[in-house]
């Protein structure tokens, strides 16, 4: 078992993301590229998936997920929900587990892909990194530990590309931050300040959101306080970090046949200190 790599299909296979996995998957030693999905309009549909690393896979760019699925065990998928959703839908079907990294999900949906969990593995996490992951647990000591006196503002900048605001690791640490406080995100959450705000609300959880230029991702929560102020920051620099988590989520869901887990399940850190 142990010399046999995991067989991974990749979705978005000619997006920036899709590249860094199957460049990651390459160049790991128990990983192998299975499948490679894109929508139909991508001028990459047919070609070789490693065709950008001058490397000949022997697997095409398909646009029909069940074809380009089907010599996979596992789909790691940094889409959009609609696509992501029509992959997942397949996957269930397939039998595949599913390695989600994809944000902007609503309500709905995240109950749809609970349900799925009942059927196929699923890591689903807004940020793969390991880096991130471990941010998101020092939010949570840290939110304990400075439940009175400090105002709570996460701040994130992101590239010009990206198309959903807040991003979904901000969204993770407003959740993880609101979770350790007792609180609701959809509670305390103010997501705009405009005009005559009138005086901060110390219960609310405040976020801010930056575009511009290629900026991979940053994220910052403060807590300020009377006196002093904690910044906890994670900056990314490559999406090499977000393939290198998907991978390791890929390797734990090796031995899952079911269930909905996320990368504090990947890491360990959902287990008592």
């Amino acid at each position: 078992m142990a010399d046999t790599p995991h067989q991974v299909a990749v979705a978005g296979a000619s997006g920036r993301m899709g590249q860094m996995l199957i460049e990651a998957i390459r160049a790991s030693g128990d990983c192998q590229l299975a499948g490679a999905l894109d929508i139909s309009s991508s001028p990459a549909i047919g070609n070789d998936a490693a065709a950008f690393l001058g490397h000949a896979s022997g697997v095409p760019v398909l646009a029909d997920p069940r074809m380009a699925m089907a010599r996979a065990r596992v789909l790691i998928d940094f889409t959009r929900p609609e696509g992501t959703m029509a992959h997942l839908k397949v996957c269930r079907e397939l039998g595949l587990n599913a390695v989600i990294g994809t944000t902007g999900f609503g309500e709905g949906q995240k109950e749809q892909i609970a349900d799925a969990a009942r059927d196929i593995a699923i890591v689903m996490a807004p940020n793969m990194s390991v880096g991130v992951n471990v941010t998101l647990k020092l939010l949570e000591m840290a939110a304990k530990a400075l439940a009175t006196g400090y105002d709570i503002e996460v701040i994130e900048a992101h590239h010009r590309h990206k198309v959903d605001a807040p991003s979904g690791t901000a969204l993770k640490m407003g959740e993880v931050i609101a979770q350790a406080l007792g609180r609701k995100l959809k509670d305390c959450a103010v997501y705009s300040r405009e005009g005559i705000t009138g005086e901060r609300d110390p219960s609310t959880i405040g976020f801010s959101s930056i575009r511009g230029g290629d900026i991979v991702g940053d994220h910052t929560v403060l807590f300020a306080g009377t006196g002093e102020r904690i910044e906890i920051t994670h900056k990314s620099a490559s999406r090499a970090t977000y393939a290198q988590g998907s991978l390791r989520a890929v390797r734990f869901l090796a031995d899952k046949r079911k269930g909905l887990f996320d990368m504090f399940d990947v890491l360990g850190l959902n287990s008592p200190a």
